[in-house]
């Protein structure tokens, strides 16, 4: 056959070449038929020489698995993919009210009315004073070495990576809501032990990147994303449209201890003021503050008129009396981030401290995520004033809780039920509770 002198696995494999050489062909596939006939049919010095650089315009287009396309198996050819990446995209949510009816039905169906009667009963009931539950630092780490995670208390609650979590203020029943990128919120019974007691509603188009209980009335989830804020009402079974913008909008937080006003903060730097009470979904004051891009706002839990805003290096203090269109100066301002800002938030009882989460690893934490999880954000326990919660990129994956002074308190983990990355983290008021969430939709609960 004219190379005899090569070894048994070349003969075998200019065979295959040869004979994909002629499926190619036959599917009528010249320029991928016409490269293979060539390879198949070039002399024996050429076939033991090491090939030359490809030059880049001959190199075909990389095979893109159909996982990586977000693509379910099917029968029918995938178009081809564009040269360049582009944004993914999710089916758009209209404006306006929205039916709170979970993605996979037309019509409420009994589990989900178990779970929507669930949220609405455990709202009529009022929380404890969190104040009351600060205690001394020995007491508080006996806590935390008593909470555990268990196979059970792991769910996959929505599709796509968590970006947001708020958990209801119920001492009775352990009710979780969490935010992905593509806009779905799920909700979910942890109590009730059930493979049915996570729904998925779909109320946004992109990322839900902040969520709170209305502080006056937990059976309202309010809920944020880039291009509105939203409340979720289990009572009339409807997400209400607060606020609607084209300029995107990143986060917010209550003005008042009624929820009734919020500020929220803009991609672009800017914020707002929302007032719920008024009509239509405008806000009623924007203010430009000076800051590049504004990722977090915080309210001050005492003095209502302060909150601290977080941004591209920026951690500045604002009195929300004194904001106006243009020209706004902070009352303070927090020095020395050198990189990006994740988040900054205020102590839960004196709002004496402020915790930020910065690309420069400061308190020596690695929270460089990348481009494929949720960024870290620090948070407060609500029950400890001086102690804070944080994902960590440490083996085995772990969540962490820091004292103010930068001490190690405590490492969640779990070699057996957790593996991964939990970015977004939560913090029962008054019950000891945390809930940790990654990138793929998945939530554990300590």
């Amino acid at each position: 056959d004219g190379y005899s002198q090569l070894s048994a696995y070349e003969r075998k494999r200019l065979k295959n070449i040869t004979e994909n050489a002629k499926f190619f062909a036959a599917l009528k596939l010249h320029e991928s038929a016409a490269r293979l006939h060539q390879i198949a049919t070039k002399s024996q010095s050429h076939a033991t020489k090491r090939a030359k650089p490809k030059k880049a315009e001959d190199e075909t287009v990389r095979r893109r698995s159909m996982r990586l396309q977000r693509v379910e198996p099917s029968g029918i050819p995938v178009a081809e993919m564009p040269a360049q990446p582009e944004a993914e995209e999710y089916p758009q949510v209209p404006a306006g009210p929205l039916p709170m009816i979970p993605e996979d039905q037309t019509e409420n169906s009994k589990l989900t009315e178990e779970l929507l009667t669930t949220w609405m009963r455990i709202s009529e009931v009022k929380a404890g004073d969190t104040e009351e539950r600060t205690c001394d630092m020995k007491r508080y780490q006996g806590s935390l070495n008593s909470m555990g995670l268990s196979e059970d208390n792991i769910k996959k609650v929505v599709k796509y990576r968590v970006c947001s979590m708020a958990i209801h203020p119920s001492e009775s029943i352990i009710f979780v809501a969490a935010g992905d990128k593509s806009g779905q919120i799920g909700l979910w019974n942890v109590t009730c032990k059930s493979e049915e007691g996570a729904h998925v509603f779909i109320p946004h188009s992109y990322s839900v990147t902040c969520m709170h209980f209305s502080p006056c009335n937990p059976a309202h989830l309010l809920s944020l994303s880039t291009e509105s804020l939203r409340c979720g009402d289990v009572t009339r079974a409807v997400f209400d449209e607060i606020c609607r913008s084209e300029e995107g909008l990143s986060s917010f937080d209550f003005l008042e201890d009624n929820g009734s006003t919020a500020v929220v903060g803009y991609w672009d730097g800017g914020v707002a003021v929302v007032d719920r009470r008024t009509p239509g979904t405008s806000s009623e004051l924007s203010a430009d503050i000076g800051f590049k891009r504004t990722r977090t706002v915080h309210v001050h839990p005492v003095n209502k008129q302060y909150f601290v805003a977080a941004g591209s290096a920026d951690v500045c203090i604002y009195d929300v009396r004194y904001l106006k269109s243009n020209g706004n100066k902070p009352v303070s301002s927090l020095k020395g981030h050198t990189k990006s800002v994740a988040s900054a938030y205020f102590s839960p009882v004196t709002g004496s401290r402020v915790v930020t989460v910065c690309a420069d690893d400061k308190l020596r934490h690695n929270c460089n995520t990348g481009r494929w999880l949720t960024r870290f954000r620090a948070v407060w326990d609500p029950k400890q004033e001086d102690c804070f919660v944080v994902g960590s990129m440490a083996r085995p994956r772990q969540i962490e809780v820091f004292q103010d002074t930068g001490k190690l308190l405590h490492s969640f983990y779990n070699l057996d039920c957790l593996s991964s990355v939990c970015s977004i983290n939560v913090v029962h008021p008054t019950r000891n509770i945390l809930v940790g969430g990654n990138s793929s939709g998945r939530l554990h609960v300590f």
